[in-house]
């Protein structure tokens, strides 16, 4: 609070005082008091009226500091009326009891949509659940048929899976640390798995898979196989008509190391390419080859953070596009391996 606003704030009672100041020198002025006398007593009013603006001034200006320190501090700032500063004031403690009675009611809402949100959460975890049944016996049955129908059938089952996958991250998104185990992870086996996963889409696109992943890394074998999948999916979605291929490879840094997935695909426009992380983003190749969510990568770089991972991407149009993910520690620090 600053002291113009206080002054502003009490316009109207100045006026008053300077009118009753005004109204009482005129009256004793009359009744043939001195005018020394009429001053004295003017600048007495005046001295009163002065100290008690000062003194209420720095009182309500450190309650309000005190009301800020608490907010500052606060992680949850609708609790502010749990612990106001307490106040001799009948105002303040009215605002506190007012505040109070809005604090419950936004509590009491965001406990009906959290309640809400876990419900649809759980339903959609056993809705995933429920339809992996029948999506495993359809890629069983085309495991068994050789024809050109089944082959059909299995590239389309297995799109899906994993639509099906990223209906199941994303709701599992806020509760992540429920779901991982950090781990020694062979990069290696964890591109081999993603490759074999979606062999059948890759060879229907015309596109070459090569892997190149000695190092480990210490993450979360399951999460990162999801983060992999979304990013080979999408490499062999922009794909060039002919000569496709998509290099998985491992890259040590100073902190780590760093897993790339590279193509030389359609790539990316350079004003698209800060975007492409965000959600719902699908830019001109979204929107010109297959359908896009735009939510693939949106959670890639959710996921990222969640499990301390750096993600970023470079692209030339027309070239190719490589996205990395930088994990913090490797095994190949000293003392780890040898």
């Amino acid at each position: 609070m600053k002291a113009v606003e206080y002054i502003n704030d009490k316009c109207l009672l100045l006026l008053l005082h300077f009118v009753l100041m005004a109204l009482l020198a005129a009256f004793l002025l009359l009744t043939g008091y001195p005018l020394d006398n009429c001053i004295v007593i003017l600048l007495c009013w005046g001295a009163v009226l002065s100290c008690w603006l000062l003194l209420q001034f720095f009182t309500r200006r450190r309650y309000f500091q005190r009301m800020e320190n608490v907010v500052e501090n606060l992680d949850e700032r609708y609790l502010l009326g749990e612990l106001m500063p307490k106040s001799f004031r009948l105002e303040d403690r009215l605002y506190r009891a007012l505040i109070q009675k809005s604090n419950k009611s936004v509590i009491e809402r965001i406990r009906r949509i959290e309640d809400a949100q876990k419900e649809y959460r759980e339903y959609i975890e056993s809705w995933v659940h429920e339809v992996k049944a029948p999506i495993t016996n359809i890629a069983l049955h085309c495991e068994n048929h050789f024809d050109e129908r089944a082959r059909y059938v299995a590239a389309e089952n297995q799109k899906i899976e994993n639509y099906v996958d990223m209906a199941l991250y994303y709701a599992r998104l806020d509760e992540v640390y429920k779901d991982y185990l950090i781990a020694e992870t062979d990069l290696s086996v964890v591109a081999g798995d993603v490759l074999m996963k979606n062999k059948r889409y890759l060879i229907s696109c015309g596109v070459q898979a090569f892997v190149d992943c000695p190092d480990s890394a210490f993450t979360d074998k399951k999460w990162i196989a999801f983060i992999l999948n979304q990013l080979v999916l999408n490499s062999a979605k922009y794909r060039r008509d002919q000569g496709a291929f998509i290099r998985i490879f491992t890259q040590r840094t100073k902190s780590g190391v760093a897993l790339k997935v590279a193509d030389n695909g359609i790539g990316i426009k350079p004003e698209e390419l800060p975007r492409i992380f965000d959600k719902g983003f699908t830019g001109t190749n979204g929107r010109q080859t297959e359908r896009s969510t735009g939510i693939g990568l949106y959670l890639c770089s959710k996921l990222c953070k969640k499990l301390g991972v750096s993600i970023w991407a470079k692209s030339v149009q027309g070239e190719g596009t490589q996205i990395a993910l930088e994990f913090p520690v490797s095994v190949y620090f000293s003392g780890f391996r040898k």
